[in-house]
C-alpha cells in the first residue's frame, strides 16, 4: 500500500464524524485566510501611520477579524480533541473485534505481543494524524497554497523569493522521504519484533526462571534493540540534514527579502508596509513550513505501523458464512464426518478421508499418539477450520450451511488448557452462560466438585483467578473449566483431556459428575486414561490422521489390534498405577 493510500485510508476512518469533520475542514479554512490576511493589515497600518493617514479603520477591521480567529480557534481546539480521541478508542474497539473474530490458523502465525503492539501503535498514530490535521495542519496547507500566489500578486520579485524557499523546502523533504521509508518500514519491523519478543518472555517468565535463561532471553533483547537503532539512526539523521538545510534556506531567505525590499524602495516600487507584510509572509511560511516537516516526518515514521495496522485490518477469515444462514438446531445430537479430509497449510499433518458416526447420546473416545488428528477433528467439529473435502453434519445439516455463533453456542467445551482469564471466579464461569444467577453458578460449580475450594478462599467467588488461571492450582483450574461447561449447558460436549490435572479422588468425583453431564448429551471425549476410554460408547482410534479402528473398549482389545497394543503397552494410564504414583489437585 502506497504512502498516500495509507494516509488516505486512514482519514477515511473519521467515519460517522464526518460532519465535524467537515465543520473543522472550515474552519481551518477561515484560519488559514485571516492568517495570512494579518500581515497585510499589518502592513497597510504601518503605510497609514507613515504618511500620515487615519489607520483606526484598518485596526478596526483586523480587531474584528481577530475575534473571528478566535471563535474559529476555540471550535477547532475543542472539537479536533474529541474527534481524535472518539475516533482512536472506535477504530481499537473495531480492530479488537476483527482479530478475536480471525480464525485459529491466523493466531497460531501470529505472536499476542506483536498484535497488541500493532493495535496500540496503529490507532496511536491515527489519533496524532487526525489530531494534528484538524487543528493546524489543515489551516497551513490550506495557508501554503493561498500566500505564495497572493504573494506573487502584491509583488512578484518578492513573491518568486518565497517561492523559491518553498521549492527548497518540498524538494528536500521529498528526498528525504525518499531515502528514509524503506529504513522506517523496518524500524517498525523491529518495534513489533520486541514486543512480541517482550510479552513472550513475560507470559513464560516461570519456564524463563526455572532454566535460568534470564541472561540469555536479555541478550536476546538486546540483539533486537540493536537491530532497531541500526534501523532507525539512519532515518533520524537524514531528518536531522534535512532540518539543518531549511533552516538555511529560510534565514538566506529573509536577509534576500530585506535585500530586495530595501533596493525596491529606493526606486520607488515597493512600500515599508508591503516589506512589513512581505517579512510577516516570510515568518508565517518558515514557521508553516517546519510545522509541515515536522509533520511529514512524522507520518514517514509512523507510515509502516499504519501499513502493519491495515494488514491486519484486510486479514479475511477462512471460514466464510453463506449469506442469511440459518442457525444450526439440534434434535438429538447426531454428528456424522462423510469422508472428511483436512490438511494444514505447508505441512503434511491433517485427517484424511475420516468417516464416523456419532448417535445421540453416545460417548465416543477419540485415542491415539500425538498428532495422529484427534483434536484436528474436533476443531472440524467446532468449525474452527473447514474440511478441505467431505463435510461434517449435526443432526443433517453441514456446518458451513449454518451460522458459526449457533454452532459454537450448541457445544460445551472442556479444553485441556483451561483458558481462564484474569477475572473473578464467578466472572470466569458466567462465561459459559453470562445471565447465569448466584444460584447456578454454585450449582454448577458443586456439580464439578469445585465449590470446597472455592468457598475457602478468602474471596469466595470474588477471588480472582490471575491470568490465565496462574493463581489456582491445576486441578483447581481444570475443575473451573468443567464448572463453566455445566453452566453452558450445551447438547454436544468435548471434553479434551478434562480429568488431567486431578488427583485420583477427585477424579472419581468429577468423573461421576460428567457422566451426569453427559447423559442425553453427545460426548466426545480425548483422553489417556482407562476409566474414561473403558466406558466409552465408541472408541475412534486414529493414527496419521487416519481412523484405524472402530469399535467397544472389549472388541478392540480382543481383536488384538493397534489399540489392543496401546494397553498393553500402558499407554493408557490406569487410576490404580496413577494412585501409587500421586497426581496433582
Amino acid at each position: 500500500m502506497s504512502f498516500f493510500r495509507v494516509y488516505l485510508r486512514a482519514l477515511g476512518l473519521v467515519g460517522p464524524d464526518k460532519g465535524l469533520a467537515l465543520g473543522l475542514a472550515f474552519a481551518g479554512v477561515v484560519l488559514a485566510f485571516l492568517g495570512f490576511a494579518e500581515p497585510i493589515l499589518f502592513g497597510k497600518v504601518v503605510d497609514a501611520l507613515t504618511n500620515a493617514r487615519p489607520a483606526m479603520g484598518i485596526v478596526a477591521l483586523w480587531a474584528g477579524l481577530g475575534f473571528v480567529g478566535i471563535a474559529a480557534g476555540i471550535f477547532v481546539s475543542l472539537h479536533a480533541d474529541r474527534l481524535a480521541h472518539r475516533r482512536r478508542l472506535e477504530v481499537m474497539k473495531n480492530f479488537f473485534e476483527h482479530v478475536i473474530q480471525l480464525p485459529a490458523s491466523f493466531h497460531s502465525d501470529e505472536q499476542s505481543g506483536r498484535l497488541i503492539a500493532v493495535m496500540l501503535r496503529g490507532t496511536d498514530h491515527l489519533f496524532s494524524l487526525l489530531l494534528s490535521v484538524f487543528r493546524e495542519h489543515l489551516t497551513g496547507i490550506v495557508m501554503l497554497l493561498t500566500l505564495v500566489p497572493v504573494a506573487i500578486w502584491m509583488n512578484w520579485r518578492m513573491g518568486l523569493l518565497l517561492l523559491g524557499l518553498m521549492v527548497i523546502y518540498t524538494s528536500l523533504s521529498a528526498v528525504v522521504v525518499r531515502k528514509t521509508r524503506f529504513g522506517q518500514e523496518r524500524a517498525e519491523t523491529y518495534h513489533s519484533e520486541l514486543s512480541g519478543r517482550v510479552v513472550d518472555v513475560i507470559g513464560n517468565v516461570s519456564v524463563v526462571q526455572s532454566f535460568t535463561r534470564l541472561q540469555e532471553e536479555a541478550r536476546a533483547l538486546q540483539g533486537i534493540m540493536g537491530n532497531l537503532i541500526a534501523a532507525q539512526f539512519p532515518v533520524l539523521n537524514w531528518w536531522a540534514l534535512a532540518s539543518i538545510l531549511t533552516r538555511a534556506a529560510a534565514t538566506v531567505t529573509i536577509v534576500s527579502l530585506f535585500a530586495l525590499g530595501t533596493t525596491l524602495h529606493a526606486r520607488g516600487e515597493i512600500t515599508v508596509g508591503e516589506i512589513v507584510s512581505y517579512v510577516g509572509f516570510a515568518t508565517m511560511l518558515i514557521g508553516r513550513l517546519d510545522q509541515l516537516t515536522h509533520f511529514l516526518s512524522s507520518l514517514v515514521f509512523d507510515a509502516a505501523g499504519m501499513r502493519q495496522f491495515f494488514a491486519v485490518l484486510d486479514q479475511t477469515s477462512t471460514l466464510v458464512e453463506k449469506p442469511g444462514a440459518p442457525p444450526l438446531k439440534v434434535s438429538g445430537g447426531r454428528v456424522v464426518f462423510d469422508r472428511v479430509s483436512f490438511k494444514y497449510p505447508n505441512s503434511n499433518s491433517g485427517i484424511f478421508d475420516v468417516t464416523f458416526v456419532a448417535e445421540p447420546g453416545e460417548t465416543v473416545a477419540i485415542v491415539g499418539p500425538t498428532g495422529s488428528g484427534k483434536s484436528t477433528a474436533l476443531a472440524l467439529l467446532q468449525r474452527a477450520r473447514d474440511p478441505d473435502a467431505g463435510c461434517v453434519t449435526i443432526d443433517g445439516q453441514d456446518l458451513r450451511d449454518v451460522t458459526i455463533d449457533s454452532i459454537r453456542r450448541s457445544i460445551g467445551v472442556v479444553f485441556q488448557d483451561p483458558g481462564l482469564f484474569d477475572r473473578s471466579i464467578a466472572e470466569n464461569l458466567r462465561i459459559g452462560k453470562p445471565d447465569a444467577s448466584d444460584d447456578e453458578i454454585r450449582r454448577a460449580a458443586r456439580l464439578a466438585e469445585a465449590d470446597g475450594f472455592i468457598e475457602n478462599k478468602t474471596g469466595g467467588y470474588d477471588t480472582r483467578a490471575g491470568e490465565r488461571g496462574r493463581g489456582l492450582s491445576g486441578g483447581e483450574r481444570q475443575r473451573l473449566a468443567i464448572a463453566r461447561a455445566v453452566l453452558k449447558n450445551a447438547p454436544i460436549l468435548i471434553l479434551d483431556e478434562a480429568t488431567s490435572a486431578l488427583d485420583n479422588e477427585t477424579e472419581l468425583k468429577i468423573k461421576r459428575a460428567l457422566d451426569k453431564l453427559a447423559r442425553d448429551r453427545t460426548t466426545f471425549v480425548i483422553a489417556h486414561r482407562l476409566s474414561t476410554v473403558r466406558s466409552a460408547d465408541k472408541i475412534l482410534y486414529m493414527e496419521a490422521g487416519r481412523i484405524l479402528e472402530v469399535g467397544r473398549f472389549d472388541e478392540l482389545v480382543e481383536k488384538g489390534g493397534r489399540f489392543a497394543d496401546l494397553v498393553e503397552a500402558g499407554e493408557l494410564k490406569d487410576e490404580e498405577e496413577e494412585e501409587a504414583a500421586g497426581s496433582p489437585g
